[in-house]
């Protein structure tokens, strides 16, 4: 694990206490071009951690301060999400420059880190997110290629169990259990139904529930 400190941070408000980690791909085409954003004051972005694809880690800010990295955001209520989180970046060029599958020696370091961060702050399962999960009007990382599953299985975050197909409702209806779930009332539903897909069923992000999307959001609620 190497260091490389960012200068963009500052304290976090409240508590001060992280009860969430939330999960990013860069978006960039270099892994070194991600970590200099992140240093650049001028940017006003950065996050904790970067994993590269060679599973190397860098730490940018200490755990204890406020990274800048979910910026507009929101989740059960909370939208200074950066006070109350611990943001990962794992690099990816994303689905701008060609997205890809998470390679193993990447995945391995970041269940391994994630399970230490989770070793020592009472961080809910439920609260183990990806970036388009607190922002699904902007964002799409780390996106359907992510393993998510695999996550939940080393026992960091969730999956639906059992969770067999499920009769829809109308748009009302799915919007409150959205809400209810933790996404944010005012964005867009159809944004909203992407981010739930690209977390919870990967194998379809069209922005329309069908029972199987009903199904897993009912057996997560």
């Amino acid at each position: 694990m190497q260091h490389r400190p960012s200068p963009n941070f500052d304290n976090r408000f409240g508590e001060g206490v992280p009860n969430m980690l939330v999960l990013h791909y860069t978006g960039m085409e270099a892994a070194e071009a991600a970590l200099a954003r992140m240093c650049d004051p001028k940017t006003k972005v950065s996050a904790h951690y970067l994993i590269d694809t060679n599973g190397a880690i860098t730490v940018l800010v200490e755990e204890g301060k406020r990274a800048w990295h979910a910026g507009l955001a929101y989740w059960q209520g909370e939208t200074d999400i950066n006070s109350v989180a611990i943001g990962i970046e794992i690099h990816n060029p994303g689905h701008g420059f060609g997205y890809v599958p998470f390679p193993e020696p990447q995945v391995f370091s970041l269940i391994t880190l994630a399970k230490d961060i989770l070793g020592r702050h009472e961080i809910p399962a439920g609260r183990v997110l990806g970036h388009s999960d607190v922002a699904p009007a902007r964002k799409d990382d780390p996106g359907e290629l992510f393993p998510w599953k695999r996550l939940a299985r080393e026992g960091i975050g969730r999956w639906p169990n059992k969770s067999g197909p499920s009769k829809p409702a109308d748009q009302m209806i799915l919007r409150d259990l959205m809400t209810q779930f933790g996404y944010d009332p005012g964005a867009p539903l159809e944004k909203i139904i992407k981010a739930f897909q690209r977390h919870w069923q990967p194998e379809k992000v069209d922005g329309v529930a069908d029972e199987v999307t009903w199904g897993r959001l009912r057996a997560l609620l």
